[in-house]
């Protein structure tokens, strides 16, 4: 196979030695009368596939960051390991897809050089490496974090129109080597299925805006009010989660609820502890080692006044946002102790914002008394009912008769015929689509969905309208004045239009100029 115009031979020779490993003379190859055979067509193919494999789950590897905390989290439990793992997966991802993306262009760049497609086999046995540890990648996924496959599907509302021009453009160029190798191979049926199956895509491409729904879809006059701030557990990309600093963080967020956590002592003091045991957020090791594998209600008030609570923040940078503290803040931190919830009530009517919390552990055998405890502490701090949302799901009878101002929030969706009609509820984001969000918001029931971290998951909920968000970068959605786009249905269609006639005069230009 003969190099054509326009291809060097220094060039080709250079990508032939990148493609096949073997340094290879464009005259010794036409001695030898090496060609692309049927075998290294099929590994193109295969390397192709494993190329869009890649692609797919760096899409995966980006929509998953929004919830990775809680990965790390549930490894530090396991492992008792703290390490931020994203960076861990973006590094091998972006190695996985550089790697696979560089075949392919030297593939590429070959087949309009006219030289052939022989990939050693190093590369084949990479390339079976990298579609085993992407395939084990996303069966790891499915089986310990299936809800992210919702996630991903409430992320094509964000990116389906921006993907679909992006393949769109990529199938484009992808007619100049594909116009390239119909013209030079005389396997008349391979010329007839490779156009036949372009074309096929091509149709769908040109297609595919019907399909694509999106809240974001709408006039500007339409979207609705930005949802209020939920502060997850404070504002713990800023400050120690759960401490009094991540409160008055949060409020410096403009956050209008302040969630949290509640465990009650041994003594009968109800504290803010998300975790069961105190070894991720305080240095219960160093104080009391022989116990630091207890429950934490195990511990009486007086032990948890003992623990430093702020240090761990700076050592393990649960967030990338604590390099960049203060020095003020970093000695602040260092100062911080678990609050009691007397504590954080007062700061919480100090600041004028409500305070929403779970009661943990549900499966403890005194859950009642720690029910008793948490509501008579409330009861005393004067703080106003209705600043108080409540999560929990046990006796809540007894505390809509003691105390019937509170804000009762169910972690569940309404059901028919129900007796009392829900006000609050309090959801995964994964868990409710744009519809219900829609007809809750109509039916003046607030939802309120968690964790929402990333800009472009916070624009999905507010173009759909719900009430508020849970978020542990309060700092960061606080500045966004409007979702990150907004495009009026006229202004797509137009798009759309424009889109496919130029792909499809650059696929009639590249196949007449290459003919």
């Amino acid at each position: 196979m003969a190099d054509r115009p326009g291809c060097c031979h220094p060039c080709a020779t250079c990508l032939l030695c990148l493609y096949s490993c073997q340094w290879i003379t464009t005259k010794k190859e036409k001695r030898k009368g090496l060609r692309t055979t049927k075998c290294d067509c099929s590994w193109f193919l295969f390397l192709f596939c494993v190329f869009l494999f890649t692609l797919v789950w760096l899409y995966f590897t980006i929509i998953i960051l929004n919830d990775f905390h809680n990965f790390n989290e549930f490894i530090f439990k396991q492992r008792k390991l703290w390490l931020d793992w994203s960076l861990v997966l973006l590094i091998a991802t972006a190695v996985l897809i550089t790697y696979s993306a560089v075949l392919l262009v030297l593939a590429l760049c070959l087949q309009l050089c006219g030289q052939p497609l022989k990939l050693h086999w190093l590369h084949k046995t990479l390339l079976i490496l990298t579609a085993l540890g992407v395939a084990a990648a996303f069966t790891g996924l499915g089986i310990k974090w299936a809800e992210e496959w919702r996630s991903a599907r409430i992320s094509l509302q964000a990116t389906g129109p921006f993907l679909h021009i992006g393949i769109l453009g990529g199938m484009t160029l992808l007619a100049w080597p594909l116009a390239s190798f119909i013209y030079h191979t005389h396997n008349t049926g391979l010329k007839m299925f490779l156009l036949l199956v372009y074309c096929m895509v091509m149709i769908a491409l040109y297609l595919a805006p019907l399909g694509i729904t999106s809240p974001c879809i709408m006039e500007e006059s339409q979207l609705p009010p930005k949802p209020a701030l939920v502060g997850h557990r404070g504002a713990p990309m800023l400050a120690p989660e759960n401490t009094l600093m991540s409160l008055h963080k949060a409020v410096d967020c403009d956050v209008q609820v302040f969630e949290t956590d509640i465990m009650v002592s041994a003594d009968g003091v109800p504290f803010l502890m998300h975790d069961e045991e105190l070894t991720r957020t305080t240095n219960v090791q160093a104080v009391f080692p022989e116990r630091a594998a207890l429950n934490s209600t195990a511990f009486n008030w007086t032990d948890l006044q003992q623990l430093d609570a702020g240090t761990w923040f700076l050592e393990r940078r649960p967030f990338p946002t604590v390099q960049s503290l203060s020095a003020g803040d970093r000695h602040q931190v260092t100062e911080q102790r678990i609050p009691s919830l007397e504590q954080a009530l007062e700061a919480a009517k100090q600041s004028n914002i409500s305070i929403m919390f779970d009661l943990r552990p549900e499966n403890h055998s005194d859950y009642q008394s720690f029910v008793n405890a948490t509501l008579e502490v409330i009861l005393q701090s004067g703080i106003p009912l209705q600043q108080v949302l409540w999560l929990p799901d046990g006796f809540r009878e007894q505390v809509k008769q003691q105390a019937p101002g509170i804000q009762q929030v169910y972690g569940r969706k309404r059901l028919q015929n129900e007796k009392e009609p829900l006000l609050r509820v309090n959801l995964p984001y994964q868990d409710m689509s744009s519809e219900e969000i829609r007809q809750y918001r109509q039916d003046n029931i607030s939802v309120n969905l968690y964790v929402v971290n990333k800009p472009w998951l916070f624009s999905v909920l507010w173009c759909s309208g719900v009430s508020s968000v849970t978020t542990n970068a309060c700092q960061v959605l606080k500045e966004l004045n409007r979702p990150i786009w907004l495009l009026p249905s006229s202004k797509y269609l137009m798009i759309w239009i424009v889109a496919d006639c130029t792909s499809f005069l650059a696929i009639l230009w590249a196949f007449l100029l290459l003919k």
